[in-house]
């Protein structure tokens, strides 16, 4: 068997988003699981302290600085919960995300480094909820 060598192989980290005003409605009855009104929710605001505390996290443990990309769904409590946690937690942007269509699906190693420790976002429409 044949080593690999170093540096040759990604590591990839799933996270879900944080809480949304869908869950929280759903809580109380399933209806808002299947309404339209909650189709694409915002994160709560517990949502938004959970974003909050995983950037400390991410942060704190050094993992930022070796995060190549973030690729996520084009839902906005996605969107939020990816630019919260990778580019900052006190404004985020969702102008700080590509879209898959946007960037012609392609991340050039000639692209310069974010700065502030910050990986490419990117939103793609095949990772959104069925």
């Amino acid at each position: 068997m044949e080593k690999i060598p170093s540096g040759a192989c990604k590591t990839l980290h799933l996270v879900r988003h944080a809480q949304g005003m869908h869950n929280l409605e759903s809580e109380k009855s399933r209806d808002p699981l299947t309404s339209f009104e909650f189709f694409d929710a915002q994160l709560s605001s517990q949502g938004w302290q959970q974003v909050r505390q995983k950037r400390k996290d991410v942060c704190a443990n050094g993992l930022l600085k070796r995060i190549e990309l973030v690729i996520t769904s084009p839902m906005s409590r996605t969107l939020q919960t990816a630019v919260g946690i990778f580019h900052g937690e006190d404004q985020p942007e969702l102008s700080d995300v590509t879209s898959y269509e946007e960037g012609n699906g392609r991340i050039s190693d000639n692209d310069q480094q974010p700065t502030f420790n910050r990986p490419p976002i990117i939103a793609l429409e095949v990772c959104r909820e069925r």
